[in-house]
């Protein structure tokens, strides 16, 4: 019975794969179709569907200018930092030293 489940699990997952592949082709048709005919008519250009930043029949009366703000300065952490001393190396540099001595 688990071979005919398998054969129908696989035959779904080979159409589901067929459509994906197929409505991908029809997909990128029609955005291909309305990408040429955007260009053609000339939607595809910013300044024909959208207004211009400024305002002609209105300007602002007070016009602020931006003020700079100087970022603080802190002082910086040195950046060589030192690690406690381990009491296990001490112990293997002593034996090192020991050794060379003798």
């Amino acid at each position: 019975m688990s071979g005919v489940i398998q054969i129908i699990r696989n035959s779904f997952i080979r159409l589901e794969g067929f459509l994906y592949q197929l409505f991908g082709f029809i997909k990128s048709l029609f955005s291909q179709i309305f990408g040429f005919l955007a260009k053609i008519f000339g939607f595809s250009k910013s300044g024909y569907f959208l207004e211009n930043n400024e305002a002609t029949s209105t300007k602002p009366s007070n016009i602020q200018q931006p003020t700079k703000i100087e970022p603080k300065t802190t002082p910086e952490a040195p950046t060589t930092i030192r690690r406690r001393p381990d009491p296990k190396m001490d112990y293997f540099r002593k034996m090192a030293q020991d050794l060379n001595k003798s």
